[in-house]
């Protein structure tokens, strides 16, 4: 079996937690309410930058040129295209870029972005790879079950799209190969790669919670 597939058996409670999220099912229906995904369009636009910023860091640490030229393309694809979508959705959604700019980040968005940047920081290539992986193979997963729930097109339906869509699929693949290649590399390091691994992933599902709950600081 796969080291990436030891991991998805290690989350897969996990998994099976974020795909039965309410924001999840009533996005795949349609009914989500709007100011729910607003809140995650924020959000997540606030956690993309430091998703780049992970994926530079990550480059800096790779020790071939094909991994570190992967790894710095994905940063700027990032700023360059992802943000543009998110840019987008939020522009149908009645959001400027300049509130998109000045939005605060939720206690999640918070917790998330230090772990993966700490992990960036602190950790090894092969942590690394464990800590990004849940959220392209987690957001591929939770997407391809949300077409599966859905029965028509509605206005969630770009969403939808996006992330099932060949180019993200493509990119998930390769990041499922970097994480198998790290664990073959670095048997000493399965420990590690496992805890980056499930730390991330659980707070996947907490992000999926505080955009349904529109979480916000309390002072």
């Amino acid at each position: 079996m796969a080291f990436s597939d030891h991991l998805l058996d290690a989350g897969a409670d996990v998994w099976s937690a974020q795909k039965a999220h309410p924001f999840v099912t009533e996005l795949a229906a349609g009914t989500l309410e709007e100011d729910a995904f607003r809140h995650w369009v924020k959000q997540d636009y606030r956690y993309l930058l430091d998703y780049a910023r992970l994926f530079s860091i990550a480059g800096t640490k790779a020790r071939d040129e094909a991994t570190m030229t992967h790894l710095l393309g994905v940063a700027h694809d990032v700023l360059e295209h992802e943000l543009d979508l998110h840019r987008e959705f939020a522009a149908d959604y009645g959001i400027s870029g300049t509130e998109l700019e000045s939005v605060e980040k939720a206690p999640t968005c918070v917790a998330y972005t230090n772990f993966l940047l700490r992990t960036a920081h602190e950790g090894t290539i092969a942590e690394i790879a464990g800590a990004l992986y849940p959220c392209m193979q987690g957001y591929l997963d939770v997407a391809e079950h949300m077409a599966e729930l859905a029965t028509e097109e509605h206005r969630y339906t770009p969403f939808i799209d996006m992330y099932t869509g060949e180019e993200f699929r493509e990119a998930t693949a390769w990041c499922r190969e970097f994480v198998d290649r790290c664990g073959e590399r670095y048997p000493g390091e399965h420990e590690a790669i496992r805890e980056a691994f499930l730390t991330s992933a659980k707070l996947e599902y907490r992000f999926w919670e505080m955009a349904y709950t529109q979480e916000g600081w309390e002072l």
